[in-house]
């Protein structure tokens, strides 16, 4: 298999940073939506051969896991074997000296061997409820994305919000997140960035009429190259003379007007992509990561943490999140010019004209719904309902009334709607069936495929993210039967001296900072059991700290290589790392700021956060029960 990034067919191709350890193959007509070779050239990242510094890192990975056994294995005792493996999975998530999935698997080794779980105990974790819902979320938006209705969705908002530049940051920004609440982050991207950018290149397109083929610049792919030539204007008598500095300065202008604006659009997409995760349980990682926690740590919740809780906390955040960025985004790369923002007193029309027939085009080329398309949307309508139904808390739920156990709750869980709307979309035709005949078989009729078949799915599948949950869920429960948990509770009970609004407020720009330079997933996964303990320990609501803390870990907002989404912009050009950096650090600051406010207001009815909840009780909180005042409101 060769190495390196994958090459591009195309003249002018080149090769740019991409996710970590991989790079990305773009050229301007792969990602012209507009082209035949849109659909096929979604450069995806390919690996590349590790470097030295790569081989350097491993080296000490490697070197520090074989001392550190050796070290733990003399001192013996089940927390300090514990505390062992979790550091050591720490180093190989940070460094990425290993697949992350791969070190996910470490439980299953370790655990056994140390003495702290029964293999078939460390196994039974890595296949939850959890990760069946993500499993079944995702064979939803796989269809979504296959019979290519969120391309629809995205196109018919944008010809509703229209494309005066405020406006259409704005719309790219709606319809960006709510696309990232139901489909992949990346998947969401990787189809609104060459939109973007086609409808800027007609925004900004010179009235001459002169095409990109006919020697012409073009504004949307060469941002930061200047033409070296000089300004001139030709007379009807051939002659030749210089621009007069007006007209050039003007020209000046517009070219940093256009460089700015369209930074600001790459960056839209892929801010409103990791805004909009955040806003369901299926919609980023992280947020299930937290619900398997819970449910692994807390066995006797009651399923706090489903589908309608989450979005009754987080869609006001997400939504609150939204506006603010795109606030942030219009003053930074727009101006405080709010009416010329917003079209009004502009002489542009004829460019904005262009660029939303831009849209309607590519609308009209997807023609009418077809019977796959109107049976994805049905199906997804009705997964979503279920999920709201099933358990909603304020009202009894058809899981409830038509499942419940011997304390009437319910016995299917979000996972179990996911996955039956998953298995249904394998049983429904994509076309009408008719009496077509079989060109193969004849005097047999051809049945129509069905929405989903199980190539489509087994490519586009992430199951490396199976495993990484359930790794997290192995080193949650590996803590809790070693005695880690109750160690680390009583080391942080000193902590009960800080108001519980500071705490949350640290611990989210805590996790802001570390998310940039790792995984979310991993990040979650190691924070949450400790924060957990924590809590605990000062006879706090655990869910006081780790719901924000999860929300803050989807906000990687500064790096490109801090998610997929990032790094996909990146890799179209146009934007430097101080750029997506100096953007992004304020960002992250609003963010934390909009979490901490979620979390002292709306969440307290939502999860019952005024008291100590009676599922979180342990050996370690018997003065919780004793001083049951104690409280997550703010102290004076």
């Amino acid at each position: 298999m060769p190495s390196g990034p994958t090459p591009c067919p195309h003249p002018g191709s080149r090769v740019c940073p991409g996710l970590s350890g991989s790079r990305i193959s773009i050229c301007a007509s792969c990602i012209h939506p507009g082209s035949p070779e849109a659909q096929e050239h979604v450069h995806l990242p390919t690996p590349t051969p590790p470097s030295a510094h790569c081989h350097l890192w491993s080296f000490m990975t490697y070197t520090y896991a074989f001392t550190s056994f050796i070290q733990v294995h003399f001192k013996g005792s089940e927390e300090a074997y514990c505390a062992y493996s979790i550091i050591l999975m720490a180093l190989f998530w940070c460094t990425e000296a290993l697949p992350l999935a791969v070190t996910a698997l470490f439980p299953i080794i370790l655990y056994p061997m140390m003495g702290i779980m029964d293999a078939s105990e460390v196994c039974i974790e890595y296949f939850k409820d959890t990760n069946i819902l993500f499993v079944g979320g995702l064979l939803v938006a796989i269809a979504v994305e296959h019979w290519n209705l969120h391309k629809r969705i995205a196109l018919r908002v944008l010809l509703i919000i229209g494309v005066r530049p405020a406006l259409l940051l704005l719309g790219f920004m709606l319809v960006t997140a709510f696309l990232s609440m139901w489909i992949s982050n990346t998947a969401t991207t990787a189809m609104m960035v060459p939109i973007a950018h086609a409808v800027l290149e007609q925004l900004y397109k010179t009235p001459t009429g002169k095409d990109v083929e006919e020697g012409s610049d073009n504004p949307t792919f060469e941002l930061q190259e200047p033409s070296p030539q000089k300004d001139v204007t030709k007379l009807d008598n051939g002659q030749v003379h210089p621009v007069p500095p007006a007209s050039s300065e003007l020209k000046a202008q517009k070219d940093r007007q256009r460089v700015r604006f369209s930074q600001g659009m790459s960056l839209c997409v892929c801010y409103s992509a990791s805004i909009g995760g955040i806003a369901t349980l299926t919609g980023t990682t992280p947020n299930l990561v937290l619900q398997g926690q819970v449910n692994s740590l807390f066995p006797e919740n009651g399923n706090v943490v489903n589908f309608a809780s989450w979005f009754g906390f987080a869609f006001p955040t997400m939504v609150i999140l939204l506006l603010l960025a795109w606030l942030w985004l219009q003053v930074l790369f727009l101006g405080f010019n709010f009416l010329k923002n917003f079209g009004f007193g502009g002489h542009e029309r004829e460019q904005e004209q262009a660029a939303f027939h831009i849209i309607q085009t590519e609308h009209k080329l997807l023609g009418p719904m077809s019977f796959a398309e109107k049976a994805v949307s049905v199906l997804f309508v009705i997964l979503v309902v279920l999920w709201f139904t099933r358990e909603p808390g304020f009202f009894l739920g058809w899981g409830n009334l038509a499942f419940p156990d011997k304390d009437g709750k319910s016995m299917a869980s979000d996972g179990t709607v996911a996955i039956f709307i998953g298995i249904i979309m394998f049983l429904v035709p994509s076309k009408i069936p008719g009496l077509t005949q079989d060109p193969d078989k004849p005097g047999r009729l051809k049945a129509p495929p069905a929405l989903l078949n199980w190539k489509t799915v087994n490519e586009k599948m992430p199951w490396n993210i199976v495993f990484l949950l359930g790794g997290g869920f192995a080193l949650a429960k590996g803590s809790e039967k070693s005695g880690l948990s109750e160690w680390l509770g009583d080391k942080l009970t000193p902590l009960q001296n800080v108001p519980p609004p500071a705490i949350a407020f640290i611990l989210c720009l805590l996790i802001a900072t570390f998310t940039e330079c790792t995984s979310n997933v991993a990040t979650t996964t190691l924070f949450l059991p400790i924060l957990a303990s924590m809590a605990q320990a000062i006879c706090l609501h655990p869910l006081y700290v780790m719901l924000p803390c999860t929300l803050s870990a989807s906000l990687a907002f500064m790096l490109p290589v801090a998610t997929p989404p990032n790094a996909i912009v990146f890799s179209f050009g146009g934007l430097k790392v101080s750029d997506m950096a100096r953007t992004g650090f304020l960002l992250n600051i609003i963010g934390v700021l909009v979490i901490t406010l979620a979390i002292n207001s709306w969440s307290f009815p939502i999860f019952s956060l005024y008291t100590f909840p009676s599922w979180a009780y342990s050996n370690t909180t018997a003065n919780c029960m004793v001083n049951q005042a104690n409280t997550t409101t703010a102290r004076p």
